[in-house]
């Protein structure tokens, strides 16, 4: 892979941010809006942003494109594991057969809380992002960083965080997939701080310096008719209660899934998917390829993909991740416009930190001030970025 290829997919998203910065600077009434329309006007990469949904604290915009990239020899984590087609194990517990018949460890120093043993055993290339959770095992783990796993890889040695702080005995051989993405302020901590303590700390709740307030949010936009009642917010103090009473391993899964919570998390995904298929259903030769994510007055968060197809894998988990998120912050009106969406898009001119695996992926990490931003590039069978994340990191 040559030098001048293995950049072009990095190349290749930037001029997508700087085309929607450029859609900022336009001199209409309000820029990136069509002054007489009132819709946004499409950038020349083929992005473009939808106004927002809402539902109390919570504000997503739709990122729309007609481009929408061929992603079929890309499998999910998930549906991977789902299927067989990839396996996660302790180290230690994976054994390869070897020559002679005798089965093996692969790694011989035993179970890691930071690393575990994926193959992929599949057909397709196999996509890991961040966030994504695994059950099983002696804890319950979250993986560290997006990257690609090609096919035929030998076992590989992957980086993950512990959201299972007070296990150590094991549940299975074998991690299956929990269909679980952690909420942003714990998966900030993994994908962009990589510190197993602040992941701990979110995963308990204490990430967020300002407690969620009780009770619904004063003006919060409604459908039509009475408006739905407020799901209860997520304080520090709820999830407290939930782990002395439900989930005294500190396992994520435990927590975010149990009655107390899940009741709240449930309503709110299910006012924020109606208003979100409603919202989106008029397009036409365009597809859903990300959302741009804010909590009350802050955008905060985005994770966009290479394909719908993609997205609309990812999206049910990434969807009720940003819900849990909402629950614990604090409940404030909504002031967020598109305008607040292009700027929180706009280019980023910071430090760069990069990872490659010839002729696999690129991955791209670019800090400036309190935002943070992930490139996942595919090099092969054609340059493509397949995910983009930015992050408006939390104190």
């Amino acid at each position: 892979m040559s030098i001048h290829r293995r950049k072009a997919s990095s190349i290749l998203f930037l001029a997508a941010l700087i085309a929607l910065a450029a859609a900022c600077a336009a001199t209409t009434s309000r820029p990136g809006i069509n002054a007489s329309a009132g819709r946004p006007v499409p950038a020349p990469s083929g992005w473009r942003l939808e106004p927002p949904v809402t539902y109390q604290n919570l504000s997503i915009f739709p990122v729309v494109s007609s481009q929408d990239a061929d992603t079929s020899g890309f499998a999910t984590l998930d549906e991977a594991l789902a299927s067989g087609d990839a396996t996660v194990s302790e180290q230690g517990e994976y054994l390869r057969r070897t020559r002679d018949g005798v089965p093996r460890p692969v790694y011989q120093s035993g179970a890691q809380v930071n690393q575990l043993v994926l193959v992929n055993r599949g057909k397709r290339s196999l996509l890991l992002l961040a966030g994504e959770v695994v059950s099983g095992g002696k804890q319950d783990r979250v993986i560290g960083k997006d990257r690609i796993v090609p096919v035929g890889a030998p076992p590989l040695p992957l980086d993950v965080f512990c959201v299972e702080n007070g296990r150590w005995t094991g549940e299975s051989a074998n991690f299956s997939a929990a269909k679980l993405m952690v909420h942003p302020s714990v998966r900030e901590k993994a994908a962009v701080e990589q510190d197993q303590s602040q992941v701990w700390a979110a995963v308990r709740g204490e990430s967020v310096t300002v407690e969620a307030s009780a009770g619904p949010i004063a003006g919060a936009n409604s459908a039509a008719g009475a408006p739905p009642p407020a799901p209860a917010a997520l304080p520090q103090a709820s999830v407290s209660a939930v782990i002395a009473s439900e989930a005294p391993t500190q396992s994520y899964k435990r927590i975010y899934q149990s009655k107390e919570v899940s009741v709240s998390v449930d309503s709110f995904v299910r006012e924020i998917e109606d208003r979100f298929d409603r919202a989106t259903a008029h397009l036409n030769g365009e597809h859903v390829v990300g959302v741009v994510v804010a909590y009350g007055d802050e955008v905060a968060w985005s994770d966009v993909f290479a394909s719908s197809e993609l997205f609309d894998a990812y999206w049910p988990k990434l969807l009720r991740s940003y819900v849990i998120e909402a629950l614990t912050r604090p409940a404030v009106r909504q002031t967020v416009s598109l305008d607040d969406a292009h700027d929180f898009l706009r280019p980023l001119s910071g430090h760069i930190e990069q990872e490659s695996e010839p002729g696999v992926y690129e991955w791209r990490k670019q800090l400036l001030g309190h935002l943070s931003e992930i490139q996942l590039a595919a090099l092969a069978p054609k340059p493509l970025t397949l995910h983009w994340l930015r992050v408006l990191r939390v104190d």
